[in-house]
């Protein structure tokens, strides 16, 4: 199991969606109190970057949090309308509604299952979930001012046409804020895709290292709570998931299988 978890980027879409389902209601199953609001590798900073100041309650997601607070720190978010593609657990649009104040943030994912479960645990004003395919996006054009997708569109159907969907409904002068993990063979493709989309880059980061130091320093709490969470048959393909040190995903991001680049992109009218 664990070895598909490593390479579900991979599969076949006709399995890879009701695949990644399938894992939501697992994990839901098993993380019934929602421990595990993030499921980012998180981002530390090398430079002696200002501390992140967050509330109490947050502290435990602290690098999961600043991963999205990377992803999101060069954007002005006061009073925009926010969507985010791929919000998976939720903590993700629950730190920026709370810190950021948007006018609103809509979060869509695939997974009817962790949409309902998101709509039942938060509570955050602006705050909604919805159903919906990222390479069909159920918005009007120009709907947002803000999109924000982290760690989730290198396993979609269509790289191209999510992105020309992310053009379609941001406005006029729209931010496109986006990070994942990419193969260094896969990263002009990728760069050009979103130019051919008409996206210009704002500000482009290869974030690998940060990205290695969270999993490090994150990686005692992590396993603790694979432990307690998840049945024995589970714990590797748990692991696997969420790159704990000495796994192939971890491994990918040392040996150079993997990078993982942010993006700041506008779009061109």
């Amino acid at each position: 199991m664990s070895v598909i978890v490593n390479n579900y980027g991979e599969l076949p879409m006709a399995i890879r969606r009701p695949l990644w389902q399938w894992w939501h209601k697992v994990i839901i199953r098993y993380d019934l109190e929602l421990n595990w609001k993030f499921l980012n590798y998180g981002y530390q900073s090398l430079n002696g970057d200002p501390h992140l100041s967050l509330l109490e309650t947050d502290e435990t997601d602290r690098y999961s949090i600043q991963l999205y607070d990377h992803v999101v720190n060069r954007a002005e978010l006061l009073d925009k309308d926010v969507l985010e593609v791929g919000s998976g657990r939720g903590g993700g649009a629950s730190y920026i509604s709370r810190y950021y104040d948007p006018k609103s943030y809509t979060a869509l994912d695939i997974s009817a299952s962790i949409i309902d479960f998101c709509k039942d645990y938060y509570d955050v004003e602006g705050l909604s979930f919805k159903k919906g395919v990222a390479e069909d996006l159920p918005f009007e054009a120009e709907s947002f001012d803000t999109i924000v997708n982290v760690e989730s569109a290198r396993v979609y159907k269509s790289l191209k046409t999510f992105f020309s969907e992310a053009y379609r409904v941001l406005r006029k002068d729209g931010k496109f804020l986006i990070a994942d993990m990419i193969r260094p063979k896969d990263l002009n493709e990728f760069k050009q895709q979103l130019k051919d989309c008409g996206f210009r880059t704002l500000h482009e980061t290869e974030i690998t290292a940060n990205v290695v130091e969270s999993l490090n320093r994150d990686c005692e709490r992590r396993q603790k709570l694979i432990r307690k969470r998840s049945p024995g048959f589970l714990v590797n393909s748990f692991n696997t998931f969420a790159g704990i040190k000495g796994t192939e995903r971890y491994k990918a991001f040392t040996d150079g299988t993997f990078e993982y680049w942010s993006f700041v992109l506008e779009k061109v009218s």
